[in-house]
C-alpha cells in the first residue's frame, strides 16, 4: 500500500494513476479526510493535556481539604472528559476512513508502462515461435479432447454448473504433466516448491492486496471466515508476514495449487471449452527481495523468462505483452502479459501473468529485512503464473495436433507422460 505521507507529496501523480488505471479513486477526498483525522488528533491530545493538568491540581487540593477550590477544578475535569469522549468518537471515526481509503489507493506504475484504457492497448514486446499451418481442418482442444476421451465438460456442467469439466485419462496425465514439468523446472533455478493453503482468513486477502477490491471474484466459504484463493500468490507471500527476512539473495518460491476464480463480470465470454473457468491449477512464482528498483526490475525479468522457457520446452508459439495501465490491477506497479497461439481462437490468449509490485504488499503484509546500516525496510515483492492447467492446455493441444486426429507430445513433457511421443485419439475418424 502507499503511506499517507507519500499521497501526501505525489497527490497528483496518485490521482493520475488512479484514472490511468480506471479506479474510482479520490485523493482530494482522502487528504481532506486526513487534515481533518490530523485536526482532530491535534484537538484531543490539547484537551487530554488540559486534563491532565488538571487533574493533578485535585489531589492535594483535597488533600488540604478545600473542597471549596477542588469542586470547580473537578467540575472542568469532567467537563473535558465529556467534550474528549465526542472528540475521540470522531477520531476514530476519521482514522478509520482514512485505513479504509488508503486500502482502495492504486500502486504507481514505472515509467515505461504504457498508458492505455483496456487490453486492446497491451503493446507487443516481443513474439516467439512459428504459427503453424494446417493443410488440414484444423480441430479445437474441445473437439479433440472429445476425441480422446480427456475432457467432460457437459458432465462438469451437469456436476457443479457453468464453467466447470472434467480431466480424464491423458488430460488428467497432461494437466499434472505441465505443473510437474514447470515445478522441476523451477527447482533447478533455485526456488523452493511448495504446497500452499488454499483456503485462507480474510487479512491474508487484505495483506496481499486481493482485498478490498477483488473482493467480487473470490469464493467465500460462508461460516467459516474463509475464502478460496485465486492464486497461490496469496498464501506465499502470507507465509512470511509480519516476519523479518533475510534477502541477501532474493526468496524464490514456487507454489502449486488449487486456484478457484468467480468470473464475474465475464458472462458470455469464452463460454466454450477451457480458457475461463472456476477452477483451476497453477505453479505460481513469488519472489521477495530488497526494495532496490534494479534488483526488483531484475527479478521481474528474471521470473518472466522461466515462464516463456517453460513454454518454449513445450514448444507453443508466443508473445510477451507490455500491460497497460487500464489493463492492471489496483497492486500493480509493472506488468507483463504472455500470450500463447490458440489455433481456435485465431489469436494469441493470455496464459502467463508476471508483476512487479514494489514495496505494496510487504507494507500491507508487514514483511521486512535489516539493510546494511541495520535498518528495517520493507522487501518489494513480484509474481509470475509458471504455468497454468487446464486453459494451456488449449493450445497444448491444438498447436500439436496432426491431421489423423493424434496429438503430438514435445520432448520435454514425454518423462511425465510414460515417455508417449504421441496421444492416438480413442475413436476412428471418419
Amino acid at each position: 500500500m502507499l503511506t499517507i505521507q507519500f499521497i501526501r507529496e505525489h497527490a497528483e501523480l496518485v490521482q493520475q494513476t488512479a484514472v490511468n488505471k480506471n479506479i474510482p479513486f479520490q485523493v482530494n477526498e482522502l487528504l481532506a479526510w486526513d487534515t481533518k483525522r490530523r485536526e482532530l488528533l491535534l484537538q484531543t491530545e490539547g484537551l487530554r493535556a488540559q486534563r491532565n493538568k488538571l487533574s493533578k491540581e485535585i489531589a492535594p487540593l483535597m488533600k488540604q481539604g478545600n473542597l471549596a477550590a477542588a469542586e470547580p477544578v473537578k467540575a472542568q475535569v469532567k467537563q473535558l472528559n465529556d467534550d474528549l469522549a465526542g472528540l475521540e468518537t470522531k477520531l476514530q471515526e476519521a482514522e478509520a476512513y482514512v485505513s479504509e481509503m488508503l486500502l482502495l489507493a492504486p500502486n504507481i506504475v514505472s515509467a515505461d508502462t504504457p498508458v492505455g484504457k483496456d487490453d486492446s492497448d497491451n503493446v507487443e514486446i516481443r513474439r516467439i515461435g512459428e504459427i503453424p499451418e494446417f493443410d488440414f481442418e484444423f480441430r479445437d482442444h474441445v473437439t479433440l479432447g472429445e476425441m480422446h476421451d480427456m475432457i467432460d465438460i457437459p458432465r462438469g456442467v451437469k456436476t457443479a454448473g457453468t464453467r466447470n469439466y472434467y480431466l480424464k485419462g491423458a488430460g488428467l496425465y497432461l494437466h499434472l504433466a505441465v505443473q510437474r514439468l514447470a515445478l522441476d523446472y523451477l527447482a533447478a533455478r533455485g526456488f523452493t516448491p511448495m504446497d500452499v493453503p488454499v483456503m485462507v482468513r480474510p487479512e491474508a486477502l487484505n495483506r496481499t492486496g486481493f482485498f478490498p477490491t477483488g473482493q467480487d471474484q473470490t469464493f467465500e466459504l460462508t461460516g467459516e471466515n474463509k475464502w478460496l484463493v485465486g492464486t497461490s500468490e496469496v498464501s506465499l507471500v502470507s507465509y512470511y508476514s509480519d516476519e523479518i527476512v533475510d534477502v541477501a539473495e532474493p526468496i524464490r518460491l514456487a507454489g502449486m495449487s488449487a486456484c478457484y476464480r468467480r468470473e464475474i463480470g465475464s458472462a458470455g465470454r469464452d463460454v466454450r471449452g477451457l480458457y475461463r473457468v472456476h477452477q483451476f491449477a497453477k505453479v505460481e512464482q513469488v519472489v521477495l527481495c530488497q526494495n532496490d528498483p534494479a534488483v526488483s526490475e531484475a527479478m521481474l525479468q528474471e521470473i518472466t523468462g522461466h515462464a516463456e522457457g517453460i513454454l518454449q520446452l513445450l514448444e507453443l508459439p508466443y508473445r510477451v505483452m507490455a500491460v497497460c495501465t487500464g489493463d492492471m490491477s489496483q497492486k500493480t506497479h509493472k506488468q507483463y502479459d504472455i500470450e500463447t497461439w490458440m489455433p481456435s481462437r485465431g489469436a494469441y490468449g493470455e496464459t502467463h501473468s508476471s508483476s512487479s509490485l514494489l514495496d505494496f504488499q510487504a507494507r500491507r503484509s508487514n514483511i521486512r529485512y535489516r539493510d546494511e546500516e541495520g535498518n528495517l525496510q520493507y522487501c518489494h515483492t513480484l509474481n509470475n503464473t509458471a504455468v497454468a492447467s487446464p486453459r494451456i492446455l488449449i493450445p497444448l493441444l491444438e498447436n500439436h495436433q496432426q491431421q489423423d486426429g493424434s496429438i503430438y507430445i514435445p520432448e520435454a513433457l514425454r518423462p511425465y507422460m510414460g515417455g508417449v511421443e504421441r496421444l492416438v485419439p480413442s475413436f476412428p475418424l471418419e
